[in-house]
C-alpha cells in the first residue's frame, strides 16, 4: 500500500480481486464494503467542518465506489457550489462573492491528510481479514 501524493493505493488491488473472484464471487464485495469503511474515515472527518446554512453542503458528503475503487464526493446537482466551499475562487454575477483561493482545500483534503494513517491502516486490515477469510495469504 502506498500513500503518497494525494491518493492512496493498493499495490496489486486488481490481481487481488481476480483472486478472491476465483475463490468466491462474493468476497470482492466484501473488499468493496471494506473499502467504503476506509473512505467513510474521512466523510466523518469533513463533514463536521462543512459550513452549515441549510445543511445541503454537508449532506452532499458522501463515499462513492466502484469495485476498484472508493472515493468521497462532495457537491452535485443541489449543491454546485460545494468546490467554491472547498477551494474558494470568484462566483456569482459578474464574480461578485469572493473567498480566497486554497489549493489545498478547506475540508476533504485536510481531512484525507489528517487521517491518512487511519485510512491505510483500515485498509490493511480490511484486505487482510478479506483474503484470510478466503484462505489466501498476506504479506
Amino acid at each position: 500500500m502506498t500513500g503518497n501524493g494525494d491518493a492512496i493505493h493498493i499495490v496489486g488491488y486488481r490481481e487481488l480481486i481476480r483472486g478472491l473472484r476465483r475463490v468466491d464471487s462474493e468476497l470482492p464485495k466484501l473488499l468493496r464494503k471494506a473499502t467504503n469503511d476506509a473512505a467513510q474515515i474521512v466523510v466523518d472527518e469533513a463533514v463536521p467542518l462543512v459550513p452549515r446554512l441549510t445543511g445541503a453542503a454537508s449532506k452532499s458528503v458522501r463515499v462513492a465506489s466502484t469495485q476498484r475503487a472508493a472515493r468521497v464526493k462532495a457537491g452535485g446537482k443541489k449543491v454546485p457550489y460545494f468546490g467554491f466551499l472547498e477551494f474558494g475562487g470568484s462566483v456569482g454575477p459578474k464574480k461578485t462573492s469572493k473567498r480566497p483561493f486554497i489549493r489545498e482545500g478547506r475540508y476533504l483534503w485536510p481531512a484525507i491528510i489528517r487521517r491518512r494513517e487511519d485510512i491505510i491502516r483500515e485498509m490493511e486490515k480490511a484486505v487482510r481479514q478479506v483474503s484470510e477469510g478466503a484462505g489466501l495469504g498476506v504479506d
